[in-house]
């Protein structure tokens, strides 16, 4: 199994209206070739119709491929259904893979078994076939009980951890480019604490 996630980031309604249209279309390509297609989650986007990111679970022989055809930055070129005579033509969207994670984080998470609940009629009402799984380090926690055994719902479940661990990775990283982005536009123009002079960038004799 292979998480593939779709998302519009923080770009225009177009984009989201991108993630909409691609998701049918990935459909379409899955079909031909054997791949199983689930969506987990999707959040919509802000008009009706479009989709800020949604996140698939890809099966079969070709989901591999499937998804690398789908991984990176996606563009959509088509004039704005929205805003009529607008000149941008071109929307981009992402997709970003999510494989088998390390072998070593089932040993870093706890899970729990529990009841399905929800729609799928008497065997989804009476067996303990749901899981949570719980990062202990992080606490970060996922419920999971699409699937029709255990074993499968805890393998989804570890992917799921793995793709919001690697999530959270990416946020604090991007925070981090823009906390030094921000220092760098934020340097004081006076009171240095060095000063340097000449084409040897030697320093000036009085210090501050």
């Amino acid at each position: 199994m292979i998480l593939l996630q779709l998302s519009a980031a923080q770009g225009p309604d177009e984009c989201a209206l991108a993630v909409a249209k691609a998701l049918p279309r990935l459909q379409g390509e899955a079909d031909e070739l054997g791949v199983t297609v689930r969506v987990l989650e999707d959040e919509p986007g802000p008009r009706r119709g479009t989709l800020r990111s949604v996140l698939l679970a890809l099966e079969g022989e070709q989901a591999e491929g499937l998804a690398g055809d789908w991984t990176g930055s996606l563009q959509w070129i088509c004039p704005s259904p929205y805003r009529p005579g607008h000149a941008r033509k071109n929307w981009f969207f992402g997709g970003a893979q999510f494989t088998a994670p390390a072998p070593e984080l089932a040993g870093e998470i706890r899970f729990e078994t529990l009841r399905s609940s929800g729609p799928g009629g008497q065997h989804v009402n009476t067996t303990d076939s749901a899981v949570r799984a719980i990062h202990v380090a992080s606490g970060i926690s996922v419920k999971v009980q699409s699937e029709r055994s255990q074993h499968a719902n805890k393998r989804l479940a570890l992917l799921l951890i793995a793709q919001r661990l690697a999530l959270r990775a990416q946020a604090q990283a991007d925070a981090a480019r823009a906390q030094r982005r921000d220092a760098h536009l934020q340097v004081e123009r006076g009171n240095p604490q060095r000063v340097f002079r000449g084409e040897r960038f030697e320093p000036a004799a009085d210090r501050v």
